[in-house]
């Protein structure tokens, strides 16, 4: 029998096979506290499924993934265990038309973040447990039929230790030791959830008149750690919740289906969030401990927003398989931004979305493992790589030119449609083809090949002509694409013309909205504009887009890039030089002069943060290795300087003190950084509070300036599950081969660090300044992936594949050792081929921009 990796053709045939009426699930987790000498620490888990077979007598198996199985009775029949468990599934022979199947089996606890999570927390002692299980770890925890659309109503009960509280997709009561939750709608297995512990739980209320004149009443709940409640503000998360579900009744008419919202931040989580209806699930780093920027703020607003889409998109109405994962991922990453600016104070996401999430999409895009919106998943390990910036961002701005193409009134009454003919049901892309074919008008079906149904990323370059007296004869729009994804696509844009006014501001004279389409498109309602001095081929951010410039227009960026006024247009053209120097078209020291001269005057917080973080990757990456060192020192002094005149106490202050630690080079750069973490210097304004501590020791760390013993002293100082983390990246982080040996071990040799540590340690490990250090572990890496990849789980395999490639060994010996490594392991896994691929096709982008930027000073 196959193992855990179900395919789509197994799916395919099941759900051809069966149709599942409820399943009743009861968990006894009290096993999780006090001492226990077995390994792994296990729970019961008794399952009772009913379902029904449209061929009696045909076989079929459910999924489970458990150390032992108790007892099997199928249709009142006992089953030996041995003989129809094999570790992943249970063999289910002889069905009838209608079915009762109990499992009642021991499942481990986990480690890694996938199933059901046993955290421990260092602060207190105190254990607290939750699932997670995108795409198929639901059969970690209960026996089920794991795929998307075999969906059931579902009964959860639970019985934990007396202090505990226990929460599920449903609202729970406590009777005789045990919590038992109200049956769900119709869900799919992997957005079930089960939250129990000793936490800090808060409540709010929600109501809405509907238009039948009923009240919609929506119980509200957010809890997290005991530890973390002094710095919880469950206002500000009940604030934006309540925005969001008064945006999203609004343009959706169709009321919220699941009973309560509860909210629960989470410790060691691998994911931002997850959509579980009724019991959102998010990383607690969610939960600040220090000062953050308003651009921290956002983004959570935004992944609140973004989950709260999923209860529509993906929880009432979801994809047959994960081909589709799209349709839940793409809308909800678009409602996300489109909910932030629409419903809360959030109102600049969109330049957000053009810096950061765009810059996922790119690169992802232009990959060797890049694919069609609408990607070809074979079976789970596919799906779990499918989480990328293609199925989230590029998405997302497919979906922003959608609207751009078909109009937002049609395009929000496509979604209500949709909604109401597939409640509780499954779909592919045809189904939303086709509501938004009513609604618009227009013919989808080529504008759905031609944007969700090839892969690559098209180049937009403005060709600007004039005439002899200065002004636009003709203004054209080039477009190119990949050779290895040739697909030119229709785009709807918005062309801008810009000049410096006399007070030196650069601003927009002209605004076209038109469609570019082909090789070359001529902007005939440009012609006779006064010559600009800046072309921008994708104003507003309407489509999906490389930008490019023409001659002049860059030639303005270089010189005044601070003085562009419009603060979107402005992140456009951050991103767009960005892609260029990524492309290898502009020298990374050009990127690295144009964030000393310009990123002190942006306004916007989050687009300075994006831009001190591609300077970092550029310092890493892009530079010629031989001018690395007096790029970082620029950088350094850049940050400082900048740090000693931002305004006392402002959010850009603590990015430029942020920036500062990471950068820091010198005696001096350390000696500051030391002094104030002893509080024997200080900048005007600033407070190093816990985490900006933290951020300062890493450096030091790094440099060996920092040595155990402090970094055991500053744990002292904050004994918390995060101060743990920080401390065990800081301790991999130092220039000591024993301690990189140590490191390695502790990830690759051992699989005690949970998943948490594992990513701490992996950070820590990979310092851009120790590339000798780390030079041994480039041949060790090749001999231990597959072995890491057949042993862990997929989550602690992606992490260790990706974070552990030695990326930091740029030079052709790597290239070519990760090319001997492919062409020796072609049956490798897919997956792990996939990610091996994309590690090497970032290396060589790397290699290409350093060329460039050695021949700028060659040249």
């Amino acid at each position: 029998m196959p193992g855990e990796n179900l395919s789509r053709d197994e799916a395919r045939e099941r759900a051809a096979l069966l149709s599942v009426d409820g399943y009743d699930v009861a968990l006894d987790v009290r096993s999780a506290v006090g001492e226990s000498r077995a390994e792994p620490r296990t729970f019961r888990s008794v399952t009772t499924i009913r379902f029904r077979c449209n061929e009696p007598g045909a076989s079929s198996f459910a999924d489970l993934i458990a150390p032992s199985v108790t007892a099997v009775t199928l249709n009142g029949k006992d089953l030996d265990p041995g003989e129809v468990f094999d570790g992943t599934r249970i063999a289910l022979e002889d069905l009838a038309a209608e079915n009762e199947l109990v499992v009642d089996a021991q499942c481990a606890y986990s480690r890694t973040g996938e199933g059901l999570h046993r955290f421990v927390d260092p602060e207190d002692g105190e254990v607290y447990l939750y699932t997670q299980y995108e795409p198929a770890d639901s059969r970690r925890v209960f026996a089920g039929f794991e795929q998307p659309d075999l969906k059931a109503p579902f009964r959860f009960e639970v019985r934990a230790p007396e202090e505990w509280t226990a929460w599920s997709n449903g609202a729970g009561e406590l009777a005789d030791g045990v919590w038992r939750f109200a049956e769900t709608k119709p869900i799919s297995t992997y957005i079930t959830c089960v939250v129990a512990g000793p936490y800090h739980y808060v409540t709010d209320s929600y109501s809405r008149s509907l238009p039948d004149g009923s009240t919609l009443e929506i119980p509200l709940g957010a809890m997290c750690r005991k530890g973390l409640a002094p710095y919880f503000d469950a206002d500000d998360v009940f604030l934006v919740t309540k925005q969001g579900l008064d945006f999203f009744h609004e343009h959706f008419d169709y009321p919220y289906p699941f009973g309560k919202y509860d909210q629960a931040f989470v410790p060691e989580y691998n994911l931002g969030a997850m959509e579980n209806p009724g019991l959102v699930t998010f990383r607690e780093e969610y939960i600040f401990r220090g000062r953050v920027t308003q651009a921290s703020y956002e983004a959570r607003a935004n992944v609140i927003l973004h989950e709260m889409a999923h209860m529509w998109f993906g929880d009432l109405v979801t994809m047959v398989w994960w081909d589709d994962l799209w349709l839940k991922e793409s809308f909800a990453d678009f409602m996300g931004t489109f909910a932030n600016v629409g419903a809360t104070r959030f109102d600049g996401a969109w330049i957000t979305f053009a810096n950061r999430r765009k810059a996922w999409a790119y690169r992802a895009d232009q990959l060797p493992s890049t694919h069609p919106i609408t990607a070809d998943i074979r079976d789970l390990q596919d799906a779990k790589l499918n989480f990328d910036g293609i199925t989230y961002a590029k998405g997302a701005s497919v979906l922003k030119q959608l609207v751009a193409y078909v109009g937002q009134d049609a395009f929000l009454e496509g979604a209500r449609r949709y909604f109401k003919r597939n409640a509780y049901g499954n779909t592919r892309l045809d189904d939303l083809l086709s509501v938004l074919q009513e609604t618009s008008g227009r013919d989808m079906s080529a504008w759905a090949h031609q944007w969700l149904q090839t892969a690559g990323v098209n180049s937009l370059t403005p060709q600007v002509l004039l005439d002899g007296e200065g002004r636009v004869a003709e203004l054209a729009v080039l477009q190119e694409a990949a050779e290895a994804h040739p697909e030119l696509r229709p785009h709807r844009v918005a062309i801008g013309l810009y000049r410096r006014t006399a007070e030196g501001a650069l601003e927009r004279y002209a605004r076209v909205e038109t469609d570019v389409d082909g090789p070359r498109t001529v902007i005939g309602e440009l012609a006779g504009a006064e010559a600009p001095e800046l072309v921008l081929v994708n104003d507003d951010d309407l489509t999906y887009c490389k930008i490019r410039f023409d001659d002049t227009s860059l030639a303005t960026l270089r010189d005044h890039l601070g003085a562009l006024t419009d603060p979107l247009a402005r992140a456009l053209c951050w991103s767009a030089l960005w892609n260029l120097t990524r492309d290898a078209l502009l020298p990374a020291r050009d990127f690295v002069d144009l964030v000393l001269r310009f990123a002190g005057r942006e306004s916007d917080i989050g687009v300075l943060q994006m831009l001190q973080a591609w300077a970092g990757s550029a310092l890493t990456h892009y530079v010629a290795p031989r001018w690395r060192d007096a790029a970082g020192r620029l950088l350094a002094e850049g940050a400082l300087r900048e740090l000693r005149q931002a305004e006392p106490g402002s959010e850009h202050q603590l990015a430029w003190a942020r920036f500062f630690a990471s950068t820091a080079t010198g005696e001096d750069d350390f000696g500051l950084l030391r002094e104030l973490l002893a509080g024997t210097a200080s900048i005007d304004g600033l407070d190093v509070d816990q985490e900006l501590r933290w951020a300062f020791l890493e450096p030091l760390a790094a440099h060996g300036a920092a040595d155990e013993s402090d970094l055991a002293a500053e744990l002292a100082r904050d004994d918390t599950a995060s101060g743990k983390r920080h401390q065990v990246r800081c301790l991999a982080a130092r220039p000591s081969a024993a301690v990189k040996a140590q490191a390695w071990a502790q990830v690759v040799e051992s699989q005690a660090l949970s998943n948490a540590l594992v990513e701490a340690t992996i950070a820590g490990f990979a310092q851009p300044t120790q590339r000798d250090l780390l030079a041994p572990y480039a041949e060790k890496y090749f001999e231990v992936i597959a072995r890491i990849w057949a042993d862990r789980s997929i989550q602690i395999g992606m992490d260790v594949v990706r974070g552990l490639y030695p990326s930091l060994q740029d030079r052709p010996q790597t290239l070519e050792a990760t090319d001997a490594w492919l062409s020796a392991h072609a049956d490798a896994p897919p997956a792990l081929r996939r990610l091996v691929l994309e590690a090497r096709d970032d290396l060589a982008r790397a290699l290409r921009g350093q060329e460039c930027d050695a021949r700028a000073v060659t040249g």
